[in-house]
C-alpha cells in the first residue's frame, strides 16, 4: 500500500454554536477492559442461546471477524469489539439474514448501514497517532448515528461517545435499538452533525459516516491536540476516500487512504 500523503493545514480558531446545545455529561465512565477477540467470542458462545436462525450466535460475529483478519484488519481491540456487538439486531427484519455479509444496508430515511469492513477500518484508523500511543480514544464524537450500530461498537473502545443524528426517526430508532445492550458510556444527541457537538469537546477522536466536499471548521475545532479524525471526503477526482486528519501543535497533519462510499454530509435537522 502506497505511503499516505501529508500536509500540514492551519487549524480554524473557532466554530459556529450547536442548534440546541444540552447540558455537559457527567463524570466520565470507566472503561472497560479489552479482553483478547478468541477469548471474548468464545465466552459469549457459551453463555448466548441462539434463536430463530442462530443470529445472536457469537459463532456468526466470529466468523465475520474471522473475514475481515483475512482482508488485512489486524487492531485487536475492535476486531473483539466488532465480534462482541449484534449486527443483527440494527438490521431491518427483512434484511437480517444478510446481516454478517460485508455489505452496506438499507435503514431507511435514505441512509445505510455500513460495510463492517468499513466500519472497522475507519475506527481502527481512528485509534491510530497519538490515540494508539495512549492506548485508547477517551472521548469520541460520531457525526451520524444511524441506526446505532457504530456507536455501538465505539463504546467498547472509548471512555465516552457522543454521536449526534439529524434525522429524529433514526435518532429515536437507535435509542430504541442500542437500549437492549445497556450501553453506559455512550450518549445520543438529536443535532446538525456538521455543527458537531460544542458542549462536550474538544474530542479525542471523530468519526464522520456521511462524506462531503469538504471538512466542515466546526470538526476540526473541536478536535483536541493530539486527536485524530476520520472522515469521507470527495477528492480532486471526484471519488470519496477516507480522510484522517490529526491535529497537533503546529496545525493540522492530513493523509488520504482509500476509496468509500458513503451517503452524502448534509445540514440542518430532520423531523
Amino acid at each position: 500500500m502506497a505511503t499516505p500523503k501529508k500536509t500540514l493545514v492551519r487549524a480554524p480558531e473557532s466554530a459556529a454554536p450547536l442548534v440546541q446545545p444540552l447540558p455537559a455529561a457527567g463524570p466520565r465512565a470507566v472503561l472497560r477492559p479489552q479482553q483478547p477477540l478468541q477469548h471474548a467470542a468464545s465466552v459469549a458462545a457459551r453463555h448466548a442461546a441462539p434463536t430463530g436462525l442462530g443470529l445472536d450466535s457469537a459463532g456468526v460475529r466470529f466468523r465475520m471477524v474471522q473475514r475481515l483478519r483475512a482482508e488485512g484488519l489486524r487492531h485487536e481491540a475492535v476486531l473483539a469489539a466488532i465480534a462482541e456487538v449484534p449486527r443483527h439486531r440494527f438490521v431491518d427484519g427483512a434484511l437480517v439474514t444478510q446481516a454478517y455479509e460485508d455489505t452496506s444496508l438499507p435503514i431507511g430515511h435514505g441512509q445505510t448501514i455500513s460495510k463492517p469492513s468499513v466500519v472497522a477500518r475507519m475506527i481502527e484508523l481512528l485509534m491510530g497517532g497519538a490515540n494508539a500511543r495512549a492506548g485508547q480514544v477517551v472521548r469520541v464524537l460520531e457525526i451520524g448515528t444511524g441506526c446505532g450500530y457504530q456507536a455501538a461498537v465505539l463504546a467498547r473502545l472509548a471512555r465516552q461517545v457522543f454521536s449526534v443524528e439529524r434525522i429524529k426517526p433514526l435518532h429515536d430508532k437507535a435509542r430504541e435499538l442500542m437500549a437492549p445492550l445497556r450501553i453506559t458510556n455512550a450518549r445520543l444527541i438529536y443535532g446538525d452533525g456538521m455543527l458537531g457537538h460544542p458542549p462536550n469537546a474538544p474530542y479525542d477522536g471523530i468519526i464522520a459516516a456521511a462524506g462531503g466536499d469538504a471538512m466542515p471548521p466546526a470538526w476540526i475545532d473541536q478536535l483536541a491536540v493530539g486527536g485524530r479524525l476520520v472522515a469521507p471526503l470527495r477528492d480532486e477526482a471526484g471519488r470519496q476516500v477516507l480522510v484522517v486528519v490529526d491535529r497537533t501543535e503546529r496545525g493540522c497533519e492530513r493523509s488520504v487512504h482509500e476509496v468509500v462510499q458513503f451517503v452524502p454530509l448534509r445540514s440542518g435537522l430532520v423531523r
